[in-house]
C-alpha cells in the first residue's frame, strides 16, 4: 500500500552518506534529486531535547524540526546540480543515522508546504474566505501550485531562536558572578537614567517591566517613570509601590494626558544620568542590559548613542523574532527605524535639542534619534551587537502588527521629512513599499552629468542584443554613451551587430584582444574610453525592465559620502540573485537573500529597503569616475571571481559608504555566456582567487558592519550563527 502511495505522488528515496567538513557542517554525498524533497534525518543521541539542525542549500538555511521517533525532517527545494549539507551547533553530542531524501511530485509538496496555513484559517473563520477567493484566482491564472509552494509553511530561518537564545544568550550563575566582577573592574561607572512614560498598561506588564530594571545586575541606574494620567487605579499602585521599595524609582503622575511625548519629555525631567535609556511600560530589559551598555561606554567614552539587538516577547513569555542589526547604517535608518529597541542616548545631548517632539506621537524615539544622528560624527553612533531588550508583543501594539498604530507611519515619515529638508534639501522621503518604511528620492543636478555605460561582450548576439536595445528602449535617464568592450569575439552574427551599434552611433566598440580578464576589460574601459563623470559596468546578460533604474542609481552614486551603488538584480524567474553583497559567507563572500521571490520583505524589511553594505556586485554596479580611479580601480590579478568585492572594499577604505537599492531593478540572465564554474580549471581558479581575497582582508570578511556576529557565515538568508562569533564583556 505504501509503495502505491509513493508511485502515485512520484515518490522516489536516495540514501544520502554524512561527510564532516569541518566542525558542525556535513556535505551529504550521493545521488540527490533536483526538485521539491523531503529530507529525512534519523538523530541517534543519549538525551533528549530538541536538536537544532539545519540543511543548507542554495544559499538557504532550512530548519530541521525534530519530528516522529527521532526524525528531523524538512521539506526543501533543491536546483539541479545543487550541494546539500547539514549544519549541527557546535557543542551539541549527536550521531547521525539514516538520512534520506525522498523526492516528491510538486502537487504533494504544495499540499505539506499550505497545510499549517489551512490549519490556521480553519482556526480564524473570517479569513478563510478570502483565503479561497485568493486562491480561486492563483488557480484560474495557472499558479495554484506555485502560490502554495511559494507561500507555503516552513519554518523561517529563527526556527530554532528559543533554543539558540537558551544556549547562547541566557545567563548562568558563572556568568552573573563574573559580571558582578566586571562592574568592580569598570574604569568608570555611568549612570543610566530609564526613561518611562506609562498611560494604562496591564498591571502584569507594567510590573514586569519596572522589574526589569530593578533586577539588573548593574546598579548605577534611576528609573524615571511619568504617568500620563492613567485611567486605571491599579497603575498608580504598582508604581507607587515600587518607588516604595527601591530609592531609585522615581514617578511624576501627571493631571493632565499630554500622550507619550510629552510623558516623556517628564520623565527626562527626572534623569540625572549621562545617558537616558528608553523603555515601553510593558517591555522588558535582560539583566545584562545596562552592564553591556556601561561596558560600551568605558570602551567609547564619547559615544552619543548606543543602540542593541532586540526581541519579541507574547503575554506567555515566549520570544521570537530576534532582530539582529547591522553596525550604524544611515540609509537603512532613512528606510525604517531600525534602531527601535534597546537605545541610549547622551542625555545632554538629547536636551541640547529640545527631547522628544510633540506631534511626532508613535514615532516620537524614531524623530529623536534622526536628530541625534544629524549632530553626532559616525564614530559616535554605537552598536552592542547582544538581544537586551525584550519588545512585547500584545495585539494593540507595533510589536504584533505594524498597522496597529497607523499614525506612528504618518508621525516617521514626518520625522523623516523634516530630517531631509535641514540635511539633503532637494531630497523627497515618500511611503515605502512595507509599512512603517520610506523610499528616498534624492535630487538629480539641473544639469546631470554624462554616464558612461560599459558592457564587456564575447559572441552571444541574442543576449548581448537584448542587454542593449532594452538598455535603449527602457532607460529614462539619456545622458548615456554606450561602450561595449569587445573580448574576442568571433561568431559572425556578434560582430555584424557589433558593427551595426557603430553604425547606428549608439555605442563605441573597443577590442580587447587578450584571454577574459573581467577587472582588466573594466580597467581599461573606464581609464582610456569613458568620458563621463559616472561610470556604470553592465554584464551583458542584464535586461532592463524598469526606466528610471539608471536615475535611481545615478542619484545615489553623486550624494557625498557614497562610494559605489548597487542594484537589485533578479533572475528571469523573478527570484532574488543580488541583494547586496554579505562579507563572510562560505568563507568569502555571498548575496543577501538569495532566492527570495522578488516581493519579500526579507530580513526585517532589507531586501525591500535601499540600505548601506560593504560591497555590490559589478554585474550592475554605478559609481563616480574619479572614485573609481582613486580606488585604482580593479585587481586584474583577481580576472572573474571576488574582483567586485576586494574593488569595494577599497572604495570603503576610503571613506566611502557602499549602498545597494530595491529601486533599480534589472534581470540578470547569469553567467549566460561565460558558463558556470563547473570545470576543474574554473573550480582551481575561483579557489586560488578566494584564496587571494581571504588573504588580502582577513578578518574584514569575518565581520561585516552591515551584517552581525550572531548570524550564519553558511548561508544567505539571514540564519542564526551557531554559535555566534561574538564574545560578551564578561567572557573577555
Amino acid at each position: 500500500m505504501l509503495d502505491e502511495f509513493r508511485k502515485a505522488f512520484g515518490r522516489s528515496e536516495h540514501e544520502l552518506t554524512p561527510v564532516p567538513t569541518d566542525e558542525g557542517t556535513f556535505e551529504l554525498a550521493g545521488e540527490l534529486p533536483a526538485g521539491w524533497i523531503e529530507l529525512d534525518v534519523e538523530i541517534r543521541r543519549p538525551d533528549e531535547g530538541r536538536v537544532p539542525l539545519h540543511a543548507l542549500v542554495g544559499g538557504t538555511a532550512y530548519p530541521l524540526p525534530p519530528g516522529r521517533r527521532g526524525h528531523a525532517t524538512a521539506l526543501i527545494e533543491v536546483a539541479p546540480g545543487a550541494r546539500l549539507a547539514l549544519q549541527v551547533p557546535s557543542g551539541v553530542d549527536i550521531a547521525l543515522g539514516r538520512i534520506v531524501a525522498r523526492q516528491l511530485a510538486r502537487a504533494e509538496a504544495a499540499l505539506r508546504r499550505s497545510s499549517p496555513i489551512i490549519w490556521r484559517r480553519l482556526r480564524e473563520p473570517k479569513t478563510i474566505l478570502p483565503a479561497v477567493l485568493k486562491l480561486l484566482r492563483a488557480a484560474r491564472e495557472g499558479e495554484l501550485l506555485d502560490r502554495l509552494l511559494r507561500r507555503g509553511g516552513r519554518e523561517g530561518p529563527q526556527a530554532f531562536y528559543p533554543e539558540w537564545h537558551a544556549r547562547y544568550a541566557m545567563l548562568s550563575e558563572r556568568d552573573r558572578g563574573a559580571i558582578r566582577r566586571g562592574i568592580d573592574r569598570l574604569p568608570r561607572r555611568p549612570v543610566f537614567s530609564v526613561l518611562m512614560p506609562v498611560y494604562d498598561p496591564p498591571g502584569e506588564w507594567l510590573a514586569r517591566a519596572i522589574a526589569s530594571v530593578r533586577s539588573q545586575l548593574y546598579p548605577d541606574w534611576q528609573l524615571c517613570i511619568a504617568d500620563d494620567a492613567s485611567l486605571s487605579a491599579h497603575v498608580r499602585r504598582v508604581i507607587e509601590r515600587a518607588a516604595a521599595e527601591d530609592p531609585r524609582v522615581e514617578a511624576v503622575f501627571r493631571q493632565e494626558r499630554g500622550h507619550i511625548s510629552a510623558a516623556s519629555n517628564t520623565a527626562l525631567t527626572l534623569a540625572r544620568g549621562e545617558f537616558s535609556v528608553l523603555l515601553d511600560h510593558d517591555d522588558e530589559l535582560t539583566e545584562h542590559a545596562l552592564y553591556e551598555l556601561a561596558h560600551e561606554l568605558c570602551r567609547d567614552p564619547g559615544a552619543d548613542l548606543i543602540y542593541t539587538d532586540e526581541d519579541k516577547i507574547d503575554e506567555r513569555g515566549r520570544l521570537r523574532d530576534a532582530f539582529f542589526k547591522p553596525d550604524w547604517n544611515p540609509d537603512l535608518l532613512l528606510g525604517q527605524n531600525y534602531l527601535a529597541h534597546l537605545c541610549a542616548l547622551r542625555t545632554s545631548l538629547v536636551r541640547k535639542l529640545g527631547g522628544f517632539r510633540e506631534g511626532f506621537e508613535g514615532s516620537q524615539d524614531y524623530d529623536l534619534v534622526l536628530r541625534v544622528a544629524a549632530h553626532s560624527p559616525p564614530a559616535r553612533l554605537r552598536h552592542v551587537p547582544a538581544v537586551l531588550y525584550h519588545w512585547r508583543s500584545l495585539r494593540a501594539s507595533t510589536a504584533h502588527s505594524s498597522s496597529a498604530k497607523s499614525y506612528a507611519q504618518d508621525a516617521g515619515l514626518r520625522a523623516v521629512r523634516d530630517h531631509l529638508a535641514i540635511q539633503a534639501p532637494g531630497a523627497r522621503a515618500e511611503s515605502g513599499p512595507l509599512p512603517n518604511t520610506h523610499r528616498i528620492r534624492w535630487p538629480l543636478p539641473a544639469d546631470p552629468p554624462l554616464v558612461t555605460l560599459i558592457i564587456p561582450t564575447r559572441d552571444g548576439r541574442p543576449i548581448l542584443e537584448k542587454c542593449v536595445e532594452s538598455l535603449l528602449s527602457r532607460t529614462a535617464f539619456r545622458r548615456i554613451e554606450l561602450v561595449v568592450v569587445d573580448n574576442q569575439s568571433s561568431d559572425l552574427p556578434t560582430l555584424d551587430y557589433l558593427a551595426d551599434l557603430q553604425r547606428r552611433r549608439v555605442a563605441r566598440v573597443v577590442r580587447f584582444d587578450a584571454p577574459f580578464n573581467f577587472s582588466a576589460i573594466n580597467n581599461l574601459a573606464v581609464r582610456e574610453h569613458a568620458r563621463g563623470d559616472v561610470v556604470g559596468l553592465l554584464n551583458n546578460d542584464l535586461e532592463i525592465v524598469e526606466p528610471g533604474w539608471l536615475d535611481e542609481m545615478v542619484t545615489q552614486a553623486l550624494r557625498p559620502g557614497i562610494g559605489a551603488v548597487g542594484a537589485r538584480l533578479l533572475y528571469p524567474d523573478g527570484t532574488l540573485q543580488h541583494g547586496g553583497i554579505l562579507l563572510g559567507i562560505g568563507g568569502a563572500a555571498g548575496h543577501e537573500h538569495k532566492y527570495l521571490p522578488r516581493d519579500d520583505p526579507g530580513y526585517f524589511g532589507r531586501a525591500q529597503l535601499a540600505h548601506d553594505v560593504s560591497a555590490v556586485t559589478a554585474a550592475c554596479l554605478v559609481i563616480r569616475r574619479d572614485t573609481f580611479l582613486e580606488a585604482q580601480g580593479f585587481d586584474e590579478s583577481l580576472p572573474v571571481a571576488f574582483n567586485d568585492v576586494d574593488f569595494c572594499l577599497r572604495v570603503r577604505a576610503l571613506g566611502l559608504r557602499n549602498l545597494w537599492t530595491p529601486f533599480a531593478t534589472l534581470v540578470h540572465h547569469e553567467s549566460k555566456t561565460r558558463g558556470r564554474e563547473d570545470t576543474p580549471e574554473r573550480k582551481a581558479r575561483f579557489e586560488d582567487e578566494k584564496r587571494r581575497l581571504k588573504e588580502r582582508w582577513g578578518n574584514a570578511l569575518q565581520d561585516d558592519p552591515a551584517y552581525n556576529p550572531n548570524l550564519s557565515l553558511e548561508a544567505e538568508d539571514f540564519s542564526l550563527a551557531w554559535p555566534p562569533r561574538v564574545r560578551r564583556p564578561w567572557e573577555e
